[in-house]
């Protein structure tokens, strides 16, 4: 087979503004956001805080200072975060939580990275012993990354309130991807809301913005996290332009992540895996070798990312089209195959 054009996918953070985008950015109104005078990160944090029945969002440059605001304000040093295994926090925040905050963590592991509600019972260690870490939150991944894009449950994430509100302890959603959660089950953003202490949302992967993620939670809650927020260097000026990419990829890009998940399903069947295992656009395959699979599909043009040795994750997005879908899972099949 010869060279094919160059299709990315290894992660949906690979994506390029839309023209629609960039004329809204360049359009954008902008003021000093440390001065609280953004009127276009207003209108967004008021637009996303909306959506999910929140009291109030709080604009942050990435989703792991969203993350690290959110923990913060739910556990303290010394304390402890229950989560999945191969939870973002857990495993891919470079142990932020811990090395800035002295938070620590316990895992469960899911099938797919989904809640145990049993292990999680099993685990919480109440704040009444001079021996055990406290446990004072709970985290969860929706839509969960190395999990394959699982999608949480609303159920199983409701189910969780009758242990969280008996003991005082917080309920953090990682939902960087909770907008492919709500395109792929129907389920409204409210809804992912309402159980949630504290939520982070994340818009610059399926929904294709550039730079941005906002923390969810009470008004008080963000009013801290502000001050956090500038202690950790993530406090922007005229940011507008950001902004309005965030709140144009909500009108314009939100319904597409369907399209998203399609194609996820057709290279999950290319690669031998099962398409109706795949619940968002996030596909991960086991293979004898990872890296001769990723050798193989860039000789092709077609990149990939190995989450370990023997596994490959393949993430669709908004810059990938169907016929380079297409493309992708003939190449893939063959890379896979050997």
């Amino acid at each position: 087979m010869g060279a094919v054009s160059h299709i990315d996918l290894r992660s949906d953070t690979v994506t390029k503004p839309t023209e629609g985008m960039r004329a809204a950015m360049a359009r954008a109104e902008v003021g000093d956001d440390v001065y609280g005078e953004d009127p276009t990160v207003r209108r967004l944090e008021e637009t996303v805080a909306g959506l999910f029945g929140m009291e109030a969002a709080l604009f942050t440059p990435t989703g792991s200072m969203a993350n690290l605001l959110a923990v913060r304000s739910l556990v303290a040093p010394g304390q402890e975060v229950l989560c999945e295994s191969s939870a973002h926090i857990a495993r891919a925040e470079l142990g932020a939580h811990g090395a800035f905050f002295g938070v620590t963590m316990r895992t469960w592991t899911g099938e797919r990275g989904r809640i145990d509600h049993a292990a999680i019972a099993a685990m919480f260690a109440p704040d009444v012993s001079p021996f055990f870490v406290a446990t004072k939150a709970i985290s969860v991944e929706n839509t969960h990354n190395f999990g394959g894009g699982t999608v949480q449950p609303l159920a199983d994430i409701e189910a969780l309130r009758p242990l969280v509100d008996a003991h005082g302890i917080g309920l953090h959603v990682d939902g960087a991807r909770i907008w492919n959660a709500h395109v792929a089950s129907g389920v409204p953003l409210a809804d992912y809301g309402r159980p949630a202490d504290v939520l982070t949302v994340c818009l610059s992967k399926g929904l294709g913005a550039p730079v941005g993620s906002l923390v969810l939670g009470s008004r008080a809650m963000v009013q801290e996290a502000v001050v956090w927020r500038k202690r950790l260097g993530g406090g922007m000026r005229q940011v507008g332009m950001l902004a309005a990419a965030g709140l144009y990829a909500l009108e314009h890009h939100l319904d597409r992540l369907a399209e998203d998940h399609e194609h996820a399903r057709l290279l999950a069947e290319a690669c031998g895996a099962d398409p109706a295992a795949v619940d968002t656009n996030i596909v991960v395959v086991d293979v004898p070798d990872a890296a001769a699979v990723v050798r193989a599909a860039a000789d092709q043009g077609v990149l990939v990312s190995a989450l370990g040795p023997t596994t490959v994750r393949l993430v669709t997005h908004l810059d990938v089209s169907r016929e380079q879908a297409e493309t992708a899972a003939s190449v893939l099949k063959a890379s896979v195959a050997g």
